[in-house]
């Protein structure tokens, strides 16, 4: 038979054919790179700096400046840095999330090394209430209608922000 195509194809060969497609659907062709994001800090440097003795010159001069410091504590250096891909809707899925917080004394001598990742963070709730802020219940009229009277046409007699008549 001359031009076996599509639907007219032998089943195997269609099955074969579905077969392949849905092998290559899993294929990391497909798939998003993954993104970098933050200050991944290196274990190798990281290895190298001893609490009680190094400082903050060292840290810096190791790991570079930190991602973050703690928001009421300014010797809580925090080194933050995520791996995430994108799926569907390009929604980013975290793949690993890695933080190292260090601790240093009022001197700037580190004292802490504490590292935490993905299985450390906690689940957090978005809340749906909305805070509601005073002025924005006008109608649309009386929007509308609000300004009218408030602003003059340019001239000699015109009022610039509220205040006085100009000369």
């Amino acid at each position: 038979m001359n031009g076996d195509h599509g639907l007219h194809a032998p089943a195997s060969r269609r099955l074969a054919l579905l077969a392949a497609l849905f092998l290559l659907a899993g294929c990391s062709f497909f798939e998003a790179q993954p993104i970098n994001r933050g200050n991944k800090v290196d274990p190798d440097s990281l290895s190298e700096l001893v609490p009680g003795t190094s400082t903050r010159a060292d840290v810096q001069a190791l790991l570079g400046t930190p991602t973050a410091k703690a928001t009421f504590d300014d010797n809580r250096w925090l080194y933050i840095s995520q791996v995430t891909r994108q799926r569907i809707a390009r929604v980013p899925g975290v793949l690993s999330q890695n933080v190292v917080i260090l601790t240093f004394n009022q001197q700037g001598v580190l004292q802490n090394i504490e590292k935490l990742d993905k299985g450390d963070s906690l689940p957090t709730t978005i809340s749906s209430r909305t805070t509601p802020s005073p002025g924005t219940e006008a109608s649309f009229m009386q929007q509308l209608f609000g300004n009218i009277g408030r602003f003059s046409p340019g001239g000699p007699q015109s009022t610039v922000g509220g205040g006085a008549p100009s000369p």
